[in-house]
């Protein structure tokens, strides 16, 4: 990406509503973080399906309609909090529904059908908590959070702030 606004650098995710962000706040604002982690803002909390990087401007109006994919509503139980070996903390489901890992087959399908490479690795659901979080305590307990996924979202990040560009579902 050159940096330019000829360039959007973007995303597709879960986005939470209200209530489900509000949850996502509380459960990140319950752990106890080291000295320099780094906590996501409440309005950036989000389930990640495929990150796509900088693309040029003038590809947004055929990504916005490539990434239309049939979708069903589920439930998603975010039900484990951990830190990764990397500084990661997050919360993640205890097992990944069924109608999640069709909707990221099918993103993979239609990021190819876009000419746009899909992530290669293992896909991971989660919601990212904080960043730098190494020696973070999650609260006692298990995570209670019970998201309805109703859709997901197109999601441009630029100096910080997240946009949603379309909703679908």
């Amino acid at each position: 990406m050159d940096g330019s606004s000829s360039h959007a650098r973007l995303f597709l995710a879960l986005w939470p509503d209200p209530a489900v962000r509000h949850l996502l706040s509380g459960w990140r604002d319950a752990w106890s973080w080291p000295r320099g982690a780094s906590p996501v803002h409440a309005d950036k909390l989000h389930l990640t399906l495929h990150f796509l990087g900088g693309l040029p401007r003038e590809r947004l109006p055929a990504l916005l309609e490539g990434f239309r994919v049939p979708f069903t509503p589920f439930r998603l139980d975010l039900a484990l909090a951990t830190v990764w070996h990397n500084g990661i903390a997050v919360l993640e489901p205890a097992a990944t529904p069924p109608e999640l890992a069709a909707l990221h087959a099918r993103l993979s399908e239609a990021l190819a059908t876009l000419g746009l490479q899909p992530e290669t690795r293992r896909y991971r659901p989660h919601v990212t908590m904080a960043r730098r979080a190494t020696g973070a305590i999650p609260p006692p307990g298990r995570p209670q959070v019970a998201w309805d996924v109703d859709g997901y979202a197109l999601v441009e990040s630029k100096d910080g702030v997240y946009s949603v560009l379309r909703r679908y579902g």
